[in-house]
């Protein structure tokens, strides 16, 4: 049976505790003089079209034999910050930045990205909180999974440029423990005047949304892994509804206004992998180019079935041509600092950090 068949896109096993591998005499590498010798690197990530042909073996680095271990990536992001698991990850883009403007160079961007999504027409509200605008959110009670995770990131710079409600005009309850959050992993303390709140081990965001002691909630999760507690449908639920009435024409009017399609995780390398082995990085960006190669033509294929029935017409046929989910520096450069910027402004980096310090330097010209 295939990967697909065994693994959902949204609910993911994770790996071992610690996925570090033996770079010398590993299993089945060939040692002989003369002979190819693939590297073995254990690779982190989430499960989607695009990391698929990776996972089932159909797209194989040069040179590098790759383990991979499809982990959440809200688990993934704190054993990576915490515990350094995996030689290779999907790495949350804010946290990134944060750990090279706090001089943790352990790690090196790869600019490698397989998810978007319009984070900010996600918000939901509780349907007596009088919460209708994205105005409203000013003085209210909002629960966030981790303040610092990109997706907050980017509904909150959304927030203040598009809407004018800045951070410090609303009240947060992170979700994450210490010990269990990329806060408590990088060490991250509230900017002056942005209030966030501890919510109670025994409670959560779903909980106190029903409850109303939350008033709203950004990027609600409910993926079982290590770090994330809520477990309740708010999406569903009669008490609940979304900020924004009609989500997606909310983020088609942003993306047609600004042209940005938020990116919110990139992949990450062990710096000491990248100085023992530095053609890894273009191995590893060559891979993931084909993947999503593998994945634009799939998703072709498929709707060509719809196309000749005349579900789809020739207008979105075409349209479906066109590549949202683009990989390297050149296609995304916008994206990535307009999300550094918001760093910034939002007090999780003491300064505007460069996309040549986060991401590897073979790969800054892709």
């Amino acid at each position: 049976m295939g990967f697909r068949a065994q693994f959902s896109a949204f609910i993911l096993w994770q790996g071992p505790a610690s996925c570090q591998l033996p770079h010398e005499k590993f299993p089945g590498t060939l040692s002989s003089k003369g002979a190819t010798v693939n590297i073995p690197l254990s690779i982190a990530m989430a499960s989607n079209p695009r990391t698929w042909p990776i996972f089932d073996g159909k797209v194989k680095p040069d040179g590098i034999a790759l383990i991979p271990s499809p982990v959440h990536p809200s688990e993934l992001f704190w054993r990576q910050l915490r515990f350094a698991d995996f030689d290779v990850s999907e790495m949350s883009f804010s946290s990134l930045l944060m750990a090279r403007s706090k001089g943790d160079d352990r790690w090196v961007g790869l600019p490698i990205f397989t998810t978007r999504k319009f984070f900010h027409a996600g918000i939901l509200v509780r349907r007596d909180s009088g919460i209708e605008q994205p105005g409203d959110l000013k003085g209210r009670r909002v629960g966030v999974p981790e303040y610092q995770q990109t997706a907050a990131l980017w509904t909150r710079g959304v927030l203040e440029h598009e809407f004018g409600v800045a951070p410090k005009d609303m009240q947060f309850w992170m979700e994450r423990t210490p010990t269990h959050s990329h806060r408590g992993a990088i060490g991250f303390t509230p900017p002056p005047g942005v209030a966030i709140h501890q919510i109670p081990p025994e409670k959560n965001i779903g909980s106190m949304m029903l409850s109303g002691e939350l008033e709203a909630t950004i990027h609600y999760i409910v993926d079982p892994n290590l770090v994330d507690r809520s477990t309740a449908d708010l999406w569903n639920h009669p008490a609940v509804k979304p900020l924004f009435p009609d989500p997606v024409a909310e983020g088609i009017r942003y993306y047609r206004k600004t042209g940005i399609f938020p990116i919110n995780h990139g992949m990450a390398i062990r710096k000491e992998i990248l100085e023992k082995h530095p053609w890894v990085v273009l191995n590893l960006y060559k891979a993931f180019e084909r993947a999503n190669e593998i994945a634009n033509r799939e998703r072709l294929e498929h709707a060509e079935y719809h196309f000749a029935a005349g579900l789809l017409s020739g207008e979105a046929r075409e349209a479906l041509r066109a590549p949202l989910v683009r990989l390297g520096i050149k296609a995304n450069r916008k994206v990535l600092e307009t999300a550094a910027r918001y760093s910034q402004e939002q007090g999780l980096t003491p300064r505007l950090v460069a996309l040549d310090e986060v991401f590897a330097a073979s790969a800054m010209e892709q």
